[in-house]
C-alpha cells in the first residue's frame, strides 16, 4: 500500500507523457534508429494511457487521508528514501487542483511538486499556475503522440518513408486503439473539452495568471482538441473509417456551429475533412491493380449496409445546425455514389447510385458552394494543411467532371436568371428575391480556392488544356512537365468548362467569372494559359469589338474599354484655374462598371505578376498601351478605390526592370505625385491632395496604400538616379518626403474606419524605407554637393534616399521618434496576448522598424567616417547613443529595453526576436553602453525578469518547437526554423562580445553572475535553488548536454555545429576569465558534472551525418583547399628562389675580391637592390610569408652598404686640379674646413638622398610588420643599426683635452657631414611619430631575446642622437621606461641562476646587459636620470638579490693570475658582468641628477619620498656588518641620490681597477663596504627632527671612520703584501699589472684624502666643531683583523707623512 501511495516526482500526468512524445518524435520525425526499439517498449508500457485517452486517475479516500496528513507524516517519493513533509499551503492547493481537474489527490500533489521543480522555466508564475500548464501539456503530448502514430500508418494518401518494421508497429498499435473505440473517445473529448468552460473553472479557483499564462493555457487546450480531431483526419486519409465510426462522425457534425466570422473552427474543419476523405473514391482513376487493392481496403465497399445506412442518414430531411455543412457532406456523398456507379459489378447498389443526382440537388439547394467559400475555404487553418486543399479541389473537379449535366443545368439557370433580371431592370422593378446564384457561387468558390498556393501545388493547372502545341519561347512550362501530350479526359472537361463559361457570358456572372479566372491564373503556367485565353477570345472580334458578338472577357475588349473611359473622362477635366476635379462627382463610370473594371484589373495584376512574358507582351502591344491608359485614368476624376487598383496594376507591371525604368519617367511626367510646382498654378494637385482631403475625410486610404506598394515595387526593380532631371533638382527626394512626412509621420494621427488599415499603411510605407536603406551603400560622392543646371541656374541635386534616411535615423528626428514609439506600442500590444484588428500588419511594421535600425547600425560607421572626411555641414550621432535617450512618453531611457522585450515573444514572433537579437548584438560591441544596458535591464524587477526569460526562451526555442520535417515541410516552416537558429547564434555572439568587456556587462547579467558584488563572489546554482532564476548559462548547458547520456554524444555537435561551437566558446571564456573562472568551474564540477559528460565523448564524430546539407558547400570548401595548397606551393617555391638569391648576393658581397667591383659601383648596386627589394615587399599584394627571407637580405645588404660607405670615408677625394684633401677623414677636428667656394660634398658616392630613401623604406618595412613578425623586425633592427652607424663618427675624442680644442672652438665649429646626416636621420625617424615608437618600445619590453637586445640597442642609438628628447618623452609617458625598470626585479631570479657553476643559457645575461646599457644611456640625460628615479630604478636595484650572491674567488686566481679565458666565463666574471652595469648606472644617475643642484634634489625627494630616504642611510650604515657590500652600496647610492648631494659625484673604484677590488672584497662585509664606498658626502639638505638628526650623525660618523680606514689598507703593510703577488712580466707595450695596481691604489687614496679635505673644510668656519681625523702614533697598528674584526682602527699620523 505504501508503494501505491508513493508520489511520482515527475508527475504521472505529465512526465511520462512528455517522454512518450519525445520518443515518438525521435523515431518518426528525427528518424533515430535507436529510438525504434524504445518506442516499441513505451507503446507497450503506456498502451492503457492511449486506450483510456485523457482519463484521469479518480479521487480516492485513502489518498485524501494520506495527503491530509502529509504535513505531519509526510509522503513517500518514488526513488527516494524516507518521506517528505508537505506544507499546509501545498496540501490546500492539491485539494483545489484535485477538484478542478477531477483527478486523484496524489496526482494533484505530483503536479504541484513538478510545477515547483519546473517553476524556473516559467518566471513569474506560482507552482499552482505551472501545475495547470503541466496538466494540459501532458494532455497535449499524448494527443500529439496519437496523431503522429496515426500519420505514420500504412495507407492510401501519403507515406512518411519510414522503415517497414516501424510502419507495421504503428499500424498494428493504432488498429488496436481503433478497435477499443478510439473514434467515440475522440469525438467525446472534442465535445466535452471547451476553452470557455475550462477558463470559467480555472477563474473560479484562481488558476489563471498573467496574460501570457492565459494565452499558454488556451493554446494548450486548443492544441489538445486540434490534435485529437486531426488524429481522426489522418486516420480517414490513410484508411477510411468504418460504418459505425462514420455515423458517429456524422452525428457529431450535425451539431456543429460556425465561429463569429461565419467560418468553421480548426477542430470542426478537421472533422469535416475526415468525413470527406471517408467518401473519397478518387482511386477509381488509377490503374486496375491499384484500384482493386483500394476497393478491398475501402469500408464503403467492403462493409455491408455501409452505403445503405449512410445514404439513409444523409437523405434524412432533418436539418443540421449548419445546413451548409449538411449540403457539403451530401455533395461529397453524391459524388462518391457517382464514382461507385462507374465501377464494375455494382448493380446491387443501383438503388443508391441512381440517387446521386437527387442528393447533389439537395446539396445545391442548400447553397453548398457558398458554404464552402464562406465557411471552409476562408477558414484560418484551411491553407495550413495540404490535404485539405487537395480534398476540396477533388470535390469541385469531381462535380465538374462527373456531373456535366448538373453543371449545364446551373448555366441554363444562370442565363434564365440573367434574362429575368434584365427584364425587371427594363421595367423598373426589383429583381425577384427567389433567384438562384449557384453558378455564381461555384465560380467564386473556384476563384477563392486557388487564390492562394502556399505549397506550390498549382492544382489549377488541371483546368487548362492547351488547344495547340506550346511555343517554347512564350510558354513557361507545360502540364506536369510533359508537352504535346494528350491530356487526360478529366483535364479536357475542366478546360472546356472554363472556356464555355466565358461564351455569351451574362452580365450577372461577369464578375464571378473574372474572379474565377483570377484564381485559376495563380501560378506561372496557369497565368500564361489564362493570358492566352484572353488573347484568343478577342482576336476574332477586333473590328466588331462593340458588337453583340464580341467577347467581353478579352484583352482587346478590356483595354479598348479603358481607352474609351479615358477619352470620355478626359474631356470633363477642368482647367488648372477652376475648381479641382477631385471635387466633381464621378461621371461616366457606374458602380457595376467600376466593379467590373476592378475585377478585370485584379485579374490582369495576377496574370502579369506570375508571367513576365505576359507582362512584356501587354506593354509592348502597339494598340493597347496599358501603362499609358492607366496613367491617363489616374489623372481623371474616378473614385480612389479604382485608382488604387490601377496603381496596383502598375505595380505588377513594374516588376520588370525595363518597364519600371520607363514607368518612373511616366510618373514624373504625369505628376501623380506633384514634384514640380508651376508658378501659375494656384492649388496643389496629385495624390498628396487625395490623401489629405479625400481619403482622410472618408477615413479609408486605399489609394495611399496602393501608391506605397507601387513605389515599393519600383525601387526594387529599377531606380534612376536622374529622376526628374530638367524639370527640378534630380533625385528621389520628393517621393521620400511625401512618404515620410505625409504618410508615415502622420499615420498615427489619422482616423480609420477600419482599425486594421492603420497598421496596413504603416507596414507598406515602412517596407519602402526598408528597401531604400537596404540597397544603399554610403559613398564619398554622397557627401559632396552635386550641382546641376536648371533653367540657366545651378542648383544642388538631391541626395540619395538612403542618405536622407540615414541622416534622419542618426538624429533625434520625428522619424526616429515615431519608429521607437511604434516599437513601444507594438510590444505593448503583443504583451496583451489578445487578437486585435491588423495584428499581422502591426507585426510586419514592427519588423520593418527593427530592420531599419539594424541596417542603420550596420552602415553608420562608414557613413560617419565619410561624413568626417567631407566638408558637409551635417551633425549626426551614433544610433546606439540615440537609443539611450529619454523616451518622451515614459520619461525613461527604455528604448533598448523595448527592443529587447521582443525576445519575450520569440516563440510566437520569431522574426521580431531575430531582429531584436541582431540589434542587441550590434550595440553590445560598444563598451561604453554595457554598463548603461545593465542598469536599464535591471532597473525594474518585473521587466528584468521578462528580459531574462526572453533571452532564455530564445535559446531554448528548440525545445518548444514541434518536430518539423524540414525536408518535407513548407517553405514557411523551413524559414522559421532558420530564423530561430540565427536568433540563438546572435544571442551567443552577444554573450561572447559582452564577456570581453569590463564588468558589469550584459553577459554577466544574462549568465546569472553578481552585479552589485564582486563577480568572483557569485555562487551559481541550479534553477530554483536559493531563488536562482533560469539563466542563459543554464540554457547553454542544456543545449550541450542533450545527447550526452547516450553513445552518440551531444546532439548540437552533430546537428548544429556552429551553435555548439559558440556555446563552448561562452563556457571557455567564463572559465578563462579570472573573475568568472572560480564560480563557473565550481558550478560545472559540483552541480552539472559537465566536464566528464562532455569529455567522455571526445573526439566528437559525425557518423552518418554531414555538417553541410548541400554538396555545393562541400565542393566550395574543397576548391578553396586546392587553391590554398597551390598558393602554399607557390610560396614555397618563391621562398626557395628568394633564399637562393639572398645567398648568392651575400657570397658576391662577402667572398668575392674587393677589386672585382669598384667601391662606387658597389654602393650603387647595393642601393638599387635595396630599393627594389623594399618596393616589392612594401606592395600591398606582397605575400607576408616571404618577409623573413627579404628581411634577411635587407640585413645583409645594409651591413655591406655601411661597410662600403665607411670605407670610402677614409679615402682621399679629388675635388679638382690640385685640390686633394681628406673630405671625410674621421678625425675631422684635425682637418681644415672646406673652402667657402667649394661645393657641398654629399655623403659618399651613394648620396644623401639615396640614404634617406633607404631609411624611409626600412622604417616602412618595420611598420608593415604590425604586431606580429618580431623575428622579421629583428633583422630590420639590425639593418637600421648598421644604417645609423654610417652617420656615427668613429674614434671621436671623449674630452676636449684629447681633441686638443677649446670649448669655444668646439661650439663654433661648422656642421660636418656626420652631424648633418645624423640630424636628417633623426628628423626622418621622428616624422613617423608614435607608430614607430610603439613598435620599437614594445619589442624592447617583450618578445624574443635577440629582438629585445636589438630593439634596446636601437633605442640606445636613437636616444643618444635625439636632441629634442621626443623618444625619451614617449618612453616616459607611455610607461615603457617604467616597464623596463620594473623588469629588473623580474630578471633577478634568472640572473641568480647564472651564478651557479654550470649555468643555463647566457641569453638572459646578454639581455640584461643590453637593458642596463640602455638605461645608462637614458641616465646620461638630465631629464632621463630624473625619469629613472621617478620610475624607482634605485629601489628596483636594491630589491635584486643577485648582487648579494658574489661567488667565492679562488685565491690562486687573485691579482690577475686567472685561468685562460673560455667561452663561458667563470662565475666571478659573470658576477662582475652583472654588478658592473648596475654600479655604472648608479654613478651616471648621480652625475646627471646632482648637476641640477637644489631644484633637482627637491624633485627627486618628491619623487621618492624624503622621510623614507632619510631613514635609509643610517639604517644601511648601522647594518653594515650584516648587509652584503653590493646591496649596501646600492642602497647608500639611493640615499645619496634622493637627498640631493651637492659637490663632486661619487667616484667608484670598481671602474678603476677590478683586480684590486677583488682582493679586498674577500674580506668581511664591513671591509667590502669600505671598498665600495669611495667618494665624498658634502652636504645633506634634509629636514629631520633632533632625535633623528643625532642618530643620523652617529651613523654618518661611523661611515666616515670606515672610509678613512681605507688608508691603512692601501698605504700600510697590506700594500706591500699585494705587490708580492704580482708578476713583473710584461708583454710588448702592455703596462705591468704591478703598475696598474699601484695606480689604482693611489687613485683610491687620493679620493679618500679629498674626502678628508672636505671634512676639514666643513668644520673650518667654526672651530667649535673642529674634526680630528688623525691621532699621533709612532707604531703601525697590528692585529687589525683580530677579535674586533670589522671595526675601524685608529689612524696614525705616520700614514699621512709616509704618503707625503
Amino acid at each position: 500500500m505504501a508503494t501505491l501511495l508513493a508520489v511520482n516526482s515527475a508527475a504521472s500526468l505529465w512526465g511520462p507523457y512528455k517522454d512518450i512524445w519525445q520518443t515518438v518524435g525521435n523515431a518518426l520525425w528525427r528518424r533515430q534508429p535507436e529510438a525504434v526499439h524504445l518506442l516499441d517498449m513505451i507503446l507497450k508500457k503506456h498502451k492503457p494511457d492511449f486506450i483510456s485517452l485523457f482519463r484521469n486517475p479518480p479521487k480516492n479516500v485513502q489518498q485524501h487521508e494520506k495527503v491530509q496528513k502529509a504535513s505531519t507524516e509526510g509522503v513517500a517519493i518514488q526513488g527516494q528514501q524516507g518521506t517528505r513533509l508537505l506544507p499546509e499551503q501545498l496540501i490546500k492547493e492539491a485539494f483545489i487542483l484535485s477538484d478542478l481537474f477531477d483527478i486523484g489527490e496524489l496526482a494533484a500533489v505530483e503536479l504541484l511538486l513538478a510545477g515547483e521543480h519546473q517553476q524556473p522555466h516559467f518566471p513569474g508564475l506560482t507552482r499552482g499556475l505551472v501545475a495547470v500548464l503541466l496538466y494540459w501539456d501532458g494532455k497535449r503530448c499524448i494527443a500529439n503522440s496519437l496523431k503522429a502514430l496515426i500519420q505514420s500508418r500504412r495507407g492510401k494518401t501519403w507515406t512518411l518513408e519510414l522503415s517497414p518494421e516501424l510502419v507495421s508497429m504503428t499500424t498494428r498499435f493504432t488498429e488496436e486503439l481503433m478497435e477499443q473505440g478510439l473514434t467515440y473517445k475522440v469525438l467525446t473529448l472534442v465535445s466535452q473539452i471547451d476553452v470557455n468552460n475550462e477558463f470559467e473553472k480555472l477563474q473560479r479557483e484562481r488558476g489563471l495568471g498573467s496574460e501570457k499564462h492565459r494565452k499558454e493555457v488556451s493554446d494548450l487546450i486548443k492544441e489538445c482538441r486540434q490534435s485529437l480531431a486531426e488524429s481522426l483526419f489522418a486516420w480517414a486519409c490513410q484508411s477510411p473509417l468504418g460504418k459505425d465510426d462514420t455515423l458517429l462522425l456524422i452525428g457529431h457534425l450535425e451539431k456543429v456551429t460556425v465561429e463569429a466570422n461565419g467560418s468553421l473552427d480548426a477542430v470542426n474543419l478537421a472533422l469535416l475533412m475526415a468525413l470527406l476523405y471517408c467518401f473519397d473514391i478518387s482511386f477509381v482513376e488509377q490503374s486496375t491493380e491499384e484500384r482493386d487493392d483500394m476497393i478491398h481496403q475501402l469500408p464503403l465497399l467492403t462493409e455491408r449496409q455501409y452505403i445503405a445506412t449512410v445514404h439513409s442518414r444523409l437523405q434524412d430531411s432533418q436539418l443540421w445546425k449548419l445546413p451548409g455543412l449538411q449540403a457539403t457532406v451530401r455533395l461529397a456523398w453524391a459524388l462518391a455514389l457517382r464514382g461507385i456507379s462507374q465501377l464494375p459489378d455494382v448493380t446491387a447498389l443501383a438503388e443508391f447510385t441512381e440517387a446521386d443526382e437527387a442528393m447533389a440537388e439537395l446539396a445545391i439547394a442548400d447553397n453548398v458552394f457558398l458554404f464552402l467559400t464562406e465557411s471552409v475555404v476562408v477558414s484560418e487553418n484551411f491553407y495550413q494543411e495540404e490535404f485539405y486543399i487537395r480534398r476540396v479541389h477533388n470535390l469541385i473537379t469531381d462535380f465538374l467532371a462527373l456531373m456535366p449535366m448538373k453543371v449545364k443545368q446551373l448555366r441554363n439557370r444562370a442565363d434564365e436568371d440573367a434574362r429575368i433580371i434584365h427584364m425587371s431592370m427594363q421595367m423598373g422593378n426589383e429583381p425577384p428575391i427567389s433567384l438562384r446564384r449557384d453558378l455564381e457561387h461555384l465560380m467564386l468558390l473556384i476563384g477563392e480556392l486557388y487564390k492562394k498556393n502556399p505549397f506550390n501545388l498549382e492544382l489549377a493547372l488541371e483546368y487548362w488544356c492547351p488547344s495547340e502545341p506550346l511555343q517554347t519561347s512564350t510558354i513557361m512550362g507545360s502540364y506536369l512537365g510533359v508537352a504535346h501530350q494528350r491530356p487526360p479526359q478529366r483535364q479536357v472537361v475542366l478546360s472546356k468548362f472554363v472556356r464555355q463559361m466565358g461564351d455569351l457570358l451574362p452580365p450577372t456572372i461577369y464578375i464571378p467569372y473574372l474572379k474565377m479566372l483570377q484564381g485559376l491564373a495563380n501560378g506561372p503556367q496557369c497565368a500564361h494559359y489564362c493570358f492566352s485565353l484572353l488573347k484568343v477570345n478577342g482576336s476574332s472580334h477586333v473590328e466588331n469589338i462593340q458588337g453583340t458578338g464580341g467577347s467581353p472577357v478579352s484583352w482587346e475588349h478590356f483595354f479598348h474599354s479603358l481607352m474609351l473611359y479615358h477619352e470620355h473622362l478626359r474631356k470633363d477635366l477642368p482647367s488648372a484655374d477652376s475648381v479641382q476635379y477631385r471635387h466633381l462627382p464621378s461621371r461616366g463610370i457606374t458602380q457595376k462598371e467600376q466593379d467590373g473594371l476592378i475585377a478585370f484589373l485584379q485579374l490582369t495584376s495576377t496574370i502579369i505578376t506570375w508571367s513576365e512574358n505576359a507582362r512584356l507582351a501587354l506593354c509592348e502591344h502597339p494598340q493597347w498601351t496599358p501603362v499609358v491608359v492607366i496613367l491617363g485614368l489616374l489623372q481623371c476624376s474616378i473614385p480612389p478605390v479604382l485608382k488604387a487598383e490601377l496603381l496596383k496594376t502598375l505595380a505588377a507591371f513594374g516588376k520588370s526592370p525595363e518597364i519600371a525604368a520607363s514607368l518612373w519617367q511616366s510618373l514624373e511626367y504625369t505628376q501623380i505625385l506633384q514634384t514640380v510646382r508651376v508658378p501659375s498654378q494656384r492649388q496643389a494637385i496629385g495624390i498628396e491632395v487625395e490623401l489629405n482631403e479625400i481619403e482622410s475625410r472618408c477615413e479609408e486610404y486605399p489609394l495611399t496604400r496602393a501608391f506605397c506598394q507601387l513605389i515599393s515595387t519600383l525601387v526594387e526593380s529599377s531606380f534612376p538616379s536622374n529622376l526628374g532631371a530638367g524639370l527640378r533638382p534630380p533625385g528621389f527626394d520628393p517621393y521620400l518626403q511625401f512618404l515620410r512626412d505625409s504618410v508615415f509621420l502622420r499615420f498615427r494621427t489619422r482616423a480609420y474606419r477600419r482599425a486594421a488599415e492603420k497598421w496596413e499603411v504603416a507596414e507598406v510605407v515602412l517596407e519602402v524605407f526598408y528597401k531604400l536603406l537596404r540597397d544603399y551603400e554610403p559613398q564619398l560622392e554622397d557627401f559632396v554637393d552635386q550641382f546641376v543646371e536648371l533653367q540657366g541656374e545651378e542648383i544642388i541635386a538631391y541626395k540619395p534616399p538612403g542618405f536622407s534616411l540615414m541622416y534622419h535615423l542618426l538624429n533625434e528626428s520625428p522619424m526616429l521618434e515615431l519608429a521607437l514609439s511604434l516599437l513601444e506600442e507594438g510590444v505593448k500590444q503583443l504583451d496583451t496576448y489578445a487578437p486585435f484588428p491588423g495584428k499581422k500588419h502591426l507585426e510586419k511594421a514592427v519588423q520593418h522598424c527593427l530592420a531599419l535600425l539594424n541596417l542603420t547600425l550596420q552602415k553608420e560607421n562608414l557613413f560617419m567616417d565619410l561624413l568626417r572626411e567631407s566638408q558637409l555641414a551635417l551633425i549626426v550621432s551614433p544610433l546606439e547613443q540615440l537609443l539611450q535617450g529619454i523616451n518622451p512618453r515614459t520619461k525613461k531611457a527604455d528604448n533598448v529595453v523595448n527592443i529587447a522585450r521582443y525576445l519575450y515573444h520569440g516563440n510566437t514572433n520569431p522574426e521580431l526576436a531575430f531582429e531584436s537579437a541582431k540589434i542587441l548584438c550590434c550595440i553590445s560591441c560598444n563598451s561604453n553602453i554595457q554598463i548603461k544596458l545593465v542598469g536599464d535591464f535591471t532597473h525594474d524587477q518585473s521587466v528584468s525578469q521578462k528580459l531574462m526569460a526572453g533571452f532564455v526562451e530564445c535559446l531554448d526555442s528548440e525545445d518548444t518547437e514541434e518536430f518539423v520535417r524540414l525536408e518535407e515541410g513548407s517553405e514557411l516552416e523551413k524559414k522559421l526554423a532558420g530564423i530561430r537558429h540565427e536568433t540563438r547564434i546572435h544571442i551567443l555572439n552577444l554573450l561572447i562580445t559582452s564577456l570581453e568587456r569590463n564588468p558589469p556587462n550584459l553577459a554577466l547579467y544574462l549568465l546569472g553572475f553578481e552585479l552589485k558584488k564582486p563577480v568572483s563572489t557569485t555562487n551559481l546554482q541550479d534553477p530554483g535553488v536559493l531563488g536562482c532564476p533560469r539563466t542563459c548559462l543554464h540554457a547553454i548547458l542544456n543545449i550541450l548536454e542533450k545527447g550526452t547520456e547516450g553513445r552518440t554524444g551531444p546532439v548540437a555537435v552533430r546537428e548544429s555545429p556552429q551553435l555548439a561551437e559558440l556555446c563552448y566558446q561562452v563556457i571557455h571564456q567564463l572559465c578563462t576569465c579570472s573573475d568568472t573562472s572560480g564560480p563557473t568551474m565550481r558550478y560545472l564540477r559540483t552541480s552539472q558534472d559537465f566536464l566528464f559528460s562532455q569529455l567522455q565523448h571526445l573526439p566528437f564524430s559525425n557518423k552518418g551525418r554531414t555538417l553541410f546539407s548541400h554538396t555545393i558547400e562541400i565542393s566550395t570548401i574543397l576548391q578553396y583547399v586546392v587553391g590554398r595548397n597551390k598558393l602554399l606551393q607557390c610560396l614555397h617555391a618563391k621562398r626557395h628562389v628568394l633564399e637562393s638569391w639572398r645567398q648568392l648576393v651575400e657570397i658576391i658581397l662577402t667572398a668575392c675580391p674587393q677589386d672585382l667591383i669598384q667601391a662606387e659601383d658597389r654602393q650603387l648596386i647595393i642601393r638599387d637592390i635595396l630599393q627594389d627589394v623594399h618596393d616589392k615587399i612594401l606592395d600591398d599584394e606582397a605575400a607576408q610569408e616571404l618577409m623573413p627571407v627579404v628581411a634577411g637580405a635587407v640585413f645583409t645588404l645594409t651591413a655591406h652598404l655601411s661597410q662600403a660607405v665607411r670605407t670610402e670615408q677614409k679615402q682621399p677625394l679629388v675635388l679638382g686640379p690640385g685640390e686633394t684633401h681628406y673630405a671625410f677623414m674621421l678625425e675631422s677636428s684635425f682637418t681644415p674646413p672646406p673652402p667657402a667656394d667649394s661645393p657641398v660634398v654629399g655623403f659618399a658616392s651613394i648620396g644623401d638622398s639615396s640614404l634617406h630613401i633607404i631609411l624611409k623604406k626600412l622604417l616602412d618595412f618595420i611598420l608593415k610588420t604590425g604586431g606580429g613578425f618580431q623575428r622579421v623586425r629583428t633583422h630590420l633592427y639590425g639593418s637600421l643599426l648598421y644604417y645609423l652607424q654610417i652617420a656615427q663618427r668613429p674614434d671621436e675624442p671623449d674630452t676636449l683635452e684629447a681633441a686638443k680644442k677649446t670649448m669655444w672652438e668646439r661650439l663654433t665649429a661648422p656642421e660636418d657631414v656626420f652631424s648633418k646626416l645624423q640630424r636628417e636621420n633623426i628628423a626622418i625617424i621622428e616624422s613617423y611619430g608614435a607608430a614607430l615608437m610603439e613598435v620599437v618600445c614594445r619589442d624592447a619590453c617583450d618578445g624574443h631575446e635577440i629582438g629585445r637586445m636589438l630593439a634596446l640597442a636601437l633605442l640606445d642609438r636613437i636616444v643618444s642622437v635625439d636632441k629634442q628628447q621626443q623618444w625619451l618623452l614617449y618612453l616616459s609617458n607611455s610607461g615603457y621606461l617604467k616597464v623596463l625598470v620594473d623588469s629588473l626585479v623580474e630578471d633577478d631570479h634568472t640572473l641568480q641562476s647564472l651564478l651557479t657553476p654550470q649555468p643555463p643559457l647566457l641569453k638572459a645575461l646578454y639581455t640584461y646587459e643590453s637593458k642596463m646599457a640602455f638605461l645608462t644611456r637614458v641616465a646620461k640625460i638630465q631629464q632621463g636620470a630624473l625619469e629613472l628615479l621617478r620610475s624607482g630604478v634605485i629601489v628596483r636595484l636594491a630589491q635584486c638579490q643577485v648582487y648579494d650572491m658574489r661567488p667565492e674567488m679562488d685565491p690562486q686566481g687573485m691579482f690577475g693570475m686567472r685561468d685562460p679565458p673560455v667561452f663561458i666565463p667563470a662565475p666571478v666574471d659573470r658576477y662582475r658582468q652583472i654588478l658592473l652595469p648596475a654600479l655604472r648606472l648608479c654613478q651616471v644617475i648621480l652625475t646627471s641628477s646632482t648637476a641640477q643642484h637644489l631644484q633637482a634634489a627637491g624633485q627627486v625627494r618628491r619623487a621618492l619620498g624624503v622621510e623614507g630616504v632619510t631613514q635609509s642611510l643610517p639604517f644601511i650604515i648601522a647594518q653594515t656588518r650584516g648587509i652584503d657590500s653590493a646591496r649596501a652600496f646600492t642602497l647608500v647610492t639611493l640615499s645619496v641620490a634622493a637627498l640631493g648631494v651637492e659637490g663632486q659625484p661619487l667616484v667608484l673604484c670598481c671602474e678603476l681597477h677590478w683586480p684590486a677590488l677583488d682582493s679586498y672584497l674577500n674580506e668581511t662585509p664591513q671591509r667590502r663596504t669600505e671598498y665600495l664606498i669611495l667618494g665624498i658626502l658634502n652636504e645633506l639638505d634634509v629636514d629631520v627632527n633632533e632625535g633623528s638628526l643625532m642618530e643620523l650623525q652617529g651613523h654618518i660618523g661611523r661611515f666616515q671612520r670606515q672610509c678613512l680606514g681605507l688608508l691603512s689598507r692601501f698605504g700600510g703593510s697590506d700594500r706591500l703584501r699585494q705587490f708580492k703577488f704580482q708578476d713583473d712580466n710584461v708583454e710588448g707595450d702592455r703596462v705591468s699589472k704591478k703598475d696598474e695596481l699601484e695606480l689604482a691604489m693611489q687613485q683610491i687614496c687620493a679620493n679618500v684624502m679629498e674626502y678628508c679635505q672636505s671634512l676639514m673644510l666643513q668644520s673650518s668656519p667654526t672651530f667649535q666643531h673642529a674634526v680630528c681625523l688623525f691621532t699621533p702614533s709612532l707604531s703601525e697598528t697590528i692585529n687589525r683583523d683580530g677579535p674586533r674584526q670589522g671595526e675601524a682602527a685608529p689612524f696614525f699620523l705616520y700614514l699621512r707623512i709616509k704618503l707625503l
